[in-house]
């Protein structure tokens, strides 16, 4: 039996998979890291963390097979987009890398649109000038660490320095350089009229490849510190999003994806480049060849959860905490929630607004500010939803995967809140799997991609919406929008009181 591995480089951590030639997950290992936020708005990490937890996870992995390590033929990629890993002439890190929920960068977002024009940067790169992306970052470390700055050689993506640090080879590939506000995501090249209207060289983006492209084999030092063969292939891989939709078979027009982690998305499948969307949803390159995704996000979709369940619930696992959620009406009796605890992307790029419970009650318990946050996250890629409808892209049905796959609950509120079929799948580990699949198919088993999902992904049960409970969800979603227009300017005043 032949396998491959894939690699989901996270926020919070590092999941390793071992999978066959049936799809059938094998192995797993995860290791975690931590969130470096010095100030309010600031998230960075240590690259070396996401190296050193890597190779351990693997070694993990190796011991626990029962196989041989020569019948690991691949391995490949999936990775947080749009953080910023800057290195030198000599390929060292030359400071922790600045993440995705990074939201420092309003200033260098503005300095974009007034050296490139709004209208030209949505051009060619599809996408407005956000904090999260990795160009604004680039700037603000050339304005605000000049020293820095002067050293840097070469940026790299999160993914694309840990596939580094196991190749010696620089790359990145187009679905996560799509993230970075640096290329050309209909031409597939770096942009030097972004480059040269921002006053950056062009040699600081590095070489591109596509998401199944051989990269080379692991270096004998990674080998011997996993136990792995040094004759294991790495190829590109790509963007959490791109691998998510890749593992969960959104390879077609139609296909819709619904994904719950850290931060949530509402990704869909698009053939060509040519809808408009107004900048109003992100447009990326798939990691499929020659296809691309729509796509949005919510900043804190899981992570408003996790939030609640820290500060509410520290020492319980998250089955616990939520006993009895399908007990609370829908509303959560009385009780509305915004996810904007680390500020909004779709459809408000705002990083300053911050999050509310709206109508709380001296009977409220608990499991009604769990169903509050849970159902508020729902209302926020709702939203995503509501766009895609308003261009006629037909929402009907949808695969949902990652943290709102893993209880019952969740997906039927999914299904009233959106009003589609929801598809749960036998894993939930989209990225992961997606990355796996990129080794699969870069190794020759497969013709292509769809002929890996069939085999990779499989749909275990569909929530219906249920009409009663829809009629009730559009009504509470209209209150919902309220709610930012009602706290917009309150929490503009409010940003100058956080540390």
């Amino acid at each position: 039996m032949k396998y491959v591995i894939g690699i989901d480089l996270g926020t919070s951590a590092v999941k390793v998979l071992l999978i066959n030639q049936q799809g059938e997950v094998s192995g797993e290992v995860s290791k975690s890291y931590p969130l470096l936020t010095e100030k309010s708005g600031y998230s960075e990490q240590n690259p070396e963390e996401w190296v050193n937890k890597t190779i351990k996870a693997l070694k993990e992995l190796i011991a626990g097979f029962d196989g041989s390590s020569e019948n690991i033929e691949g391995i490949s990629f999936s990775g947080q987009m749009h953080g910023l890993v800057l290195l030198d002439k000599d390929h060292q890190v030359l400071r922790n890398a600045i993440l995705w929920n990074d939201t420092r960068t309003t200033k260098q977002c503005q300095d974009i649109y007034e050296l490139v024009g709004e209208d030209r940067l949505l051009t060619i790169t599809k996408n407005p000038a956000l904090e999260g992306f990795t160009l604004p970052k680039i700037l603000w470390v050339k304005e605000n660490e000049p020293s820095i700055f002067e050293k840097a050689s070469t940026f790299l993506l999160p993914k694309d320095y840990l596939r580094y640090r196991l190749t010696s080879q620089i790359h990145s590939e187009y679905s996560d350089a799509a993230g970075t506000l640096l290329l050309n995501v209909g031409e597939k090249k770096w942009s030097s009229e972004i480059c040269d209207a921002v006053g950056l060289d062009i040699n600081l983006c590095p070489p591109l490849l596509e998401s199944h492209d051989f990269v080379g084999t692991i270096t004998p030092e990674i080998a011997s510190q996993t136990g792995l063969s040094e004759a294991t292939k790495v190829f590109a891989g790509g963007a959490d999003n791109a691998c998510g939709a890749i593992g969960s078979g959104i390879l077609e027009e139609g296909k819709t994806l619904c994904s719950i982690g850290t931060s949530g998305v509402v990704l869909s499948y698009e053939e060509s480049n040519d809808r408009d969307f107004q900048g109003k949803v992100h447009y990326f390159n798939h990691g499929k060849e020659d296809a691309f995704y729509t796509m949005g996000v919510t900043l804190a979709a899981g992570y408003s959860l996790s939030w609640f369940k820290d500060t509410f619930a520290a020492n319980e696992d998250f089955d616990v905490m939520l006993h009895g959620l399908e007990d609370v009406p829908i509303g959560a009796n009385g009780l509305l929630f915004t996810p904007y605890i680390v500020g909004e992307r779709t459809p408000y790029a705002d990083a300053l607004i911050r999050g509310s419970f709206i109508g709380m009650d001296a009977s409220h318990k608990r499991i009604d500010f769990a169903r509050a946050v849970i159902e508020g996250i729902t209302f926020s890629l709702n939203e995503s939803i509501e766009i895609f409808s308003e261009s006629r892209k037909n929402i009907d049905s949808i695969v949902s995967i990652g943290g709102g796959a893993k209880n019952e609950t969740w997906l039927q509120i999914q299904a009233d809140i959106f009003n589609a079929k929801i598809q749960k799948l036998s894993s939930e580990q989209g990225p992961g799997i997606g990355a796996a699949m990129l080794a699969a198919y870069g190794c020759g088993w497969y013709s292509s991609l769809k002929e890996c999902a069939d085999i990779f992904t499989q749909s275990v049960k569909i929530y219906e919406p249920i009409e009663e409970n829809v009629k009730k969800y559009k009504e509470l979603f209209s209150l919902y929008k309220l709610v930012y227009q009602q706290t917009k300017e309150l929490n503009k005043k409010l940003s100058r009181f956080r540390k």
